[in-house]
């Protein structure tokens, strides 16, 4: 078995789903953010090697035009429109948030710049695990022969507000705006090549490769059946 995570389920809480002008429906996400204590808990399985692997879940629903028209076309037909009280069902707001861009410079500022994870533990988390469970371990995850040559320079120390004016995503909102992080990356370089310096983006449109997900070690079947029973054989 294996668990994974990601940035909103250790920084974000309940409250968050509150706020004036619907502010509340950025937060929307599945799970549903849960009570403040729930922050210390996800910390205390990543810090026990429950969880394996911190995720972005990004899904990139834009506030103005999907999110505040709370299920219109854009959640489908179905779902339960509005409350009682006339504020609109939570199951009728399109759920997800953007979080690829912030999930390293989040886990890296909350974890290791606060000392919950060391940096072995913040690789491990961000792409080494991953890169394991889902099949390109040897080429992506790791520095080694044969590897490609991704890398990313980090500066520990530098401290930045995360807004989404400064984000390269196409969606309008982050839930994490005005958030203060400790730790940026400066050069991201992919296959050997500066794809990002200084969060300038000098990779050119169109030059990414499709890298087949192979199998893993736990998806491989163990020849175990239930109660006797072997589809092949019957």
């Amino acid at each position: 078995m294996w668990g994974e995570t990601c940035p909103q389920y250790f920084t974000l809480d309940h409250d968050d789903l509150t706020g004036a002008d619907f502010a509340g429906a950025k937060a929307v996400c599945s799970p549903a953010l849960r009570e403040k204590g729930e922050n210390a808990r996800i910390w205390r399985r990543i810090q026990d090697g429950t969880l394996d692997v911190v995720t972005s879940d990004h899904c990139g629903f834009s506030f103005a035009t999907q999110k505040r028209v709370a299920g219109g076309s854009a959640y489908g037909t179905g779902a339960a429109v509005q409350r009682p009280d006339g504020t609109p069902a939570f199951n009728a707001i399109p759920n997800g948030v953007p979080g690829i861009e912030t999930r390293l410079p989040v886990l890296f500022s909350e974890g290791v710049s606060k000392g919950r994870i060391d940096l072995p533990t913040f690789v491990r988390l961000s792409s080494a695990n991953a890169a394991a469970l889902f099949g390109p371990a040897g080429r992506k995850g790791s520095l080694a022969p044969g590897a490609d040559a991704d890398l990313v320079l980090w500066d520990p120390d530098a401290e930045r507000v995360i807004r989404n004016a400064a984000l390269h995503h196409a969606i309008d909102y982050t839930p994490w705006e005005g958030m203060a992080v400790k730790g940026w990356p400066s050069v991201t370089i992919r296959r050997g090549e500066v794809a990002v310096r200084d969060g300038e983006v000098l990779a050119q449109p169109g030059s990414g490769r499709f890298l087949a997900r192979g199998p893993y070690a736990l998806a491989r079947p163990r020849g175990v059946v239930p109660d006797g029973f072997d589809a092949a054989l019957a």
